[in-house]
């Protein structure tokens, strides 16, 4: 299979999609004014991953791979967990690894280390493991979840899942073949918002779901260009080269939850537009007159400061997702709903507008676009609170980053693993999240429309919702 997929993708021109600049899309593109970036691609599902409940595991045999930036709090959110066996850590850096371990130094863990290059290939291959979490640069995603996979191990990843479509289609292979979740670690899909608004969309509040909006704006100029923060400067390298949308999943996790994406809807074609860079050469300058170490940095191809990339589903619903990580402006998911009756705003306070009713002589005075009150809010949100947060909610605040989102998503996981249940998130979710990327920058490059892969091979159309509020399972215990 996977090497017909690679004689498929150079037959038809389409291996070197990520390469801004265009290359042999681009000569596609100015032919036919369209491109099509593999939505057309031969596949016959091998198994449906979309509700697969895994056998259940009573004790979860876990080995972390990566402890710089995001694998420690997933780290000690795991620890505290009932059923949880803490067997191996991996990471090149010592001090990281100390770090890791003193985590988790008064607990009853003592996991194996390994800290060689090629290491985290021995973790994957331990029998003693049944879980590998993976936290690691942008690029050993893809190659450590399908290795792990690959030699029997469930996969919970880190964002986005994948850089290139080729990468998405080996995850979704790897998964279906292997009968191995992957599951990326979209922990926006568990802020406590978002799970409200879930729980809104799933009992009809907001009527017919039109829109959606998301975003990760997130000032991030200097934390690219520090040597301490990413290893190698890897997030800067990232950002060289590649314009798009680079970092989508936080913004459109929860909308595609919200709409049932993969599950009664699916995306059908995107438009990305990308602005000039206004700020990252200017700062590669002016590093570089201090400090010889930034001048390879100077005058590259670094991607826009503003993305914005539309998508339409086959049901004719709209995405609107924005991405900026550099610009002085406050950090926000940008998240909007937008229903036939109501529609709801994250940024920059909480607020919630239901349509009343109007009639042609009154719709001027109509109060449709008022907010609903404090109270009327606050009412809304004790009749409608996800189960998982009734649960969890005050604890997650105490022990979770992200305000609780990321415990919840770590126990989460867990409980379903230990109770036999399909994860919230699928290794269709995680291609087609991440698979936003890769053709946006194809639709920047060459001003024109990406076409979106349905990585369910048509089991969209019958693949029910997942019980992401939780009505089963949910009997993990939290030692804290």
């Amino acid at each position: 299979m996977k090497n017909k997929r690679r004689d498929f993708l150079k037959l038809t021109g389409l291996t070197g999609l990520t390469v801004a600049g265009g290359g042999v899309l681009k000569g596609l593109a100015a032919e036919s004014g369209n491109i099509n970036t593999g939505a057309a691609r031969p596949y016959a599902q091998q198994f449906n991953m979309c509700g697969y409940a895994a056998p259940k595991l009573d004790i979860v045999r876990i080995g972390f791979i990566g402890l710089g930036n995001r694998g420690p709090a997933h780290l000690g959110q795991v620890s505290i967990l009932e059923g949880v066996e803490i067997k191996a850590l991996c990471d090149l850096r010592p001090e990281k690894m100390s770090l890791a371990q003193k985590r988790i130094e008064k607990t009853r863990f003592k996991p194996d280390i390994y800290t060689g290059k090629e290491d985290w290939k021995k973790l994957c291959e331990r029998k003693d493991i049944d879980l590998v979490f993976i936290a690691t640069p942008w690029e050993l995603h893809t190659p450590m979840a399908v290795y792990a996979m690959n030699h029997g191990k469930h996969v919970c990843v880190e964002v986005p899942a994948a850089k290139t479509l080729e990468q998405c289609w080996e995850l979704v292979e790897t998964s279906e073949r292997n009968r191995k979740h992957c599951m990326m670690m979209e922990n926006a899909c568990y802020g406590f918002f978002e799970l409200f608004m879930l729980s809104l969309a799933r009992q009809g509040f907001f009527g017919e779901i039109i829109h959606g909006e998301g975003a990760y704006i997130h000032h991030l100029l200097y934390g690219h260009f520090s040597k301490d923060k990413y290893y190698n400067l890897w997030r800067l390298r990232e950002n060289i080269g590649r314009n798009g949308n680079l970092y989508p999943t936080h913004g459109l996790g929860p909308i595609a939850q919200v709409m049932n994406i993969n599950r009664g809807d699916k995306f059908d074609f995107l438009v990305s537009v990308s602005g000039n860079d206004f700020m990252m050469n200017d700062l590669a300058k002016e590093m570089a007159a201090k400090d010889d170490f930034y001048k390879q940095f100077v005058d590259k191809p670094f991607r826009g400061n503003m993305n914005t990339t539309t998508i339409r589903t086959s049901k004719g619903r709209t995405i609107m997702l924005q991405h900026d990580v550099t610009s002085p402006r406050p950090k926000s998911d940008g998240y909007v709903i937008s229903g036939t009756k109501a529609s709801a705003v994250q940024y920059p306070i909480e607020k919630i507008s239901i349509a009343r009713k109007a009639t042609p002589e009154t719709w001027r005075g109509s109060d449709a676009q008022t907010w609903i009150t404090d109270e009327e809010f606050k009412a809304l949100e004790k009749k409608y609170e996800p189960n998982i947060v009734k649960k969890l909610g005050e604890v997650a605040k105490q022990v979770g980053a992200h305000g609780g989102g990321d415990f919840l998503m770590d126990w989460r996981t867990i409980d379903c693993l230990r109770n036999g249940l399909p994860l919230d998130q699928d290794v269709y979710d995680a291609a087609l999240w991440s698979s936003i990327g890769p053709l946006s920058e194809t639709s920047v490059a060459n001003q024109a429309t990406s076409k979106i892969p349905d990585f369910t091979n048509g089991a969209w159309k019958t693949n029910k919702p997942l019980d992401v509020l939780i009505s089963n399972g949910g009997n993990t215990k939290v030692n804290v």
